[in-house]
Order: structure tokens, then sequence, then C-alpha cells
């Protein structure tokens, strides 16, 4: 049997002591490491250039959320991460509060392939005549996150991304910001408090339902208007979770915010599917591993972060907050719980019917 090694063979009329053996023996073993070492090197090099020579990917990634808050730091986090787990093979770019697109704006840089990932409300996409979205607008259709995540990783947010591949978006995952509340500088505490009031919404045709069932007048204006047609009276109030109402600073130009919890609003990370498709598929493997880390995160900061912004507000002096009694809820409750009916056609009776059966217990 011979070895992985080849030892020096002398001609057996040379004589050789053993001395002079060894040192020609360990003379042979050094310049085969040499060459084994070389030819790694080689190898490494190689394998490096190769790569040096792949252009990088570049992800521009969009979003209206200001710094500091769970959704612009979990973005921040995915950034450091993919650059990381890619060892640079991809970079991202990330726009935050609304710096490269505003929300009327930034579904179509998506599809044009200007931008690579958003990550917008979900009430956004009934403006590309994704109706059944939507359905996350209707009024007091969810009373606690749990119930939001049973229907996101069900069927029903399965579905809601299969529809979005037919516009051209590749749905990847989604993230929470609450629920949210109602603002104006006059005392809000029963549904009857909001007539009459101009009130800032988004593009959604629930929305617009909604605020006429209380007898208000809605407003359609993009996240990045809101404060500033706060502040000058074009509006005279909105909707918000704590984070929206704290970050925007709401809450040093509305004197009044009304605890309703009335409706949810979430995220939906998404990309370009061309430019998604086309991705090698173990950069897509990073990508998507980072996203639900960084889902994670931004879940569970919502969740902390906006108690804390409600202790800001209060501390701040400049928001009266009150919180609705079981009758004055049950009040809310009645008037905006009708506007299911109303929107059934819209969003589809038997998505509705999904829906409800993904959170019965």
């Amino acid at each position: 049997m011979t070895s992985g090694f080849l030892f020096p063979c002398f001609p057996p009329h040379v004589s050789i002591n053993n001395e002079k053996r060894g040192v020609l023996l360990t003379a042979r073993l050094i310049s085969l490491a040499a060459l084994s070492t070389l030819s790694i090197l080689a190898a490494w090099v190689s394998g490096n250039v190769a790569h040096a020579a792949e252009p990088q990917i570049v992800i521009k990634f969009s979003h209206a959320a200001a710094m500091g808050t769970p959704k612009s730091i979990s973005i921040e986090h995915f950034k450091r991460q993919v650059e990381l787990k890619t060892n640079g093979r991809v970079r991202v770019d990330v726009y935050p509060n609304s710096t490269l697109y505003k929300d009327k704006e930034e579904l179509e840089a998506l599809q044009m392939g200007a931008v690579q990932m958003l990550a917008p409300t979900l009430s956004k996409f009934g403006s590309l005549g994704i109706k059944e979205f939507e359905l996350f607008d209707l009024p007091y259709l969810f009373s606690s996150r749990d119930e939001v995540s049973k229907v996101t990783r069900g069927g029903v947010g399965q579905k809601l991304f299969s529809i979005l591949e037919t516009r051209g978006i590749k749905g990847l995952a989604f993230w929470d910001n609450g629920f949210k509340m109602m603002s104006a500088n006059r005392p809000i505490h029963v549904p009857s408090d909001m007539k009459g009031m101009k009130i800032r919404i988004q593009g959604s045709k629930v929305l617009d339902e909604q605020m006429r069932a209380l007898g208000a007048n809605p407003q359609v204006m993009s996240f990045s208007e809101m404060a500033q047609a706060l502040q000058s009276g074009v509006v005279d109030g909105a909707e918000n979770p704590p984070l929206n109402f704290f970050s925007q600073k709401i809450y040093e130009v509305q004197k009044h915010l009304c605890i309703t919890n009335h409706g949810y609003l979430g995220f939906a990370v998404i990309a370009n599917k061309r430019f998604w498709d086309r991705l090698p598929a173990d950069v897509r493997q990073a990508l998507e591993t980072e996203l639900q880390e960084a889902g994670k995160l931004n879940d569970s900061l919502t969740e902390r972060e906006s108690t804390s912004a409600m202790e800001a507000i209060r501390k701040s002096g400049k928001t009266q907050i009150y919180q609705p009694t079981v009758d004055e809820i049950r009040l809310w409750k009645n008037a905006l719980i009708p506007v299911h009916k109303v929107m059934e056609e819209r969003i589809g009776a038997s998505l509705l019917q999904q829906v409800r059966k993904e959170l019965k217990p």
C-alpha cells in the first residue's frame, strides 16, 4: 500500500547515512508543502478574482417612516445583515421618510424598476386596483395583533401576495404598525363628535366609507403632507397608530386624541418581481432569511415603542388623551361595523368569508 506522500528513493549501490537521509526527506516534504500551499493560494485568488468580477447587486429600498421608528430601524438592520451575509455582493441603499418617492409615486416607481424594494402601508394597494388589500382597513375587523397574524400568515396572506404578482410585484413579508386612534383639535369621545370634520385618510375606499359613516369628510392625502396639513388647518383631524402620531409630531398640532383602536395599520415589504426573479437563488435566500429576522424586530419594537410613544405624548401635555368607556366603544362599533357590509362586494365576499374563518378560535 502506498501512502499519500512520496518519499525519496535511493539506488541500492548508493550508501547514505541516516542523518543525510533525514535532511533529504525533510527538504522533500517542505517542497511538497510549498507546492500544495501555492496551489491553494492560486485557487483562492482565482475564485476571488471571479467573485470580484461579478457586478454588485444594488437594492434601492424606499419607505415613508421617520428615522428611529421600528420600521426604519428594522430596515436598517436588514441592510446591514444582508451586506454582511452576502460579503458585499449585495448593497442596500435605504431612503427613509419619503426622501426618494412620496406615497403616490412609490408603487409606480417599483413597477417601473426605478426602485427595487418598498414597505408601503396595506391601504396603498387599492390605488393599483388591488381592492382585496382594503380588507385590512375594515374597522374593528381585528381585536389584536395575534388575529392579524392568523390572516397574514395563513391562506389569505398567500392569496393576497399571489394577486400582487399579477401586477409585477413580489410580496415578501407583512409587518405591524399598530392600531389607529382618532385625533382632532376638538374633543372626540363618541362617533357623533366626528360630524362635519375634515379628516385625513389614505387613498382607500374603505377608509372613505368609514369616515362618511361617522359623518366626517374624508380627505385623501400623502403621509408626508399630513402634519403640515393638520398644522395649517387644511384638515381638522386624522387617524394614526401611536408611533405615527408621535414620530410625525402630530401631538404638537392636535389637541385631542381618542383611543378608539378602530382599525389596523400594517405594511407589506415588497419587491419588483422581475428584479427578484433574476436574483441568484442564494441571494434570494439570504434576503428572505434577513427579512424574517427584520420583521420579528419590527413587530417586537412596534409593540414596545407604541406604549412608550403614548407615555411620551402624555408627558408632553400638548394633547389630551381620552380613553372611551365600554359603552362608548360600543357606540363606535355600532357606527362602523356596517361598513363591512357596504364594502363586501368591493373586497370580495368569499375573501371576507375566508378571513372570518381564519379568525375563528
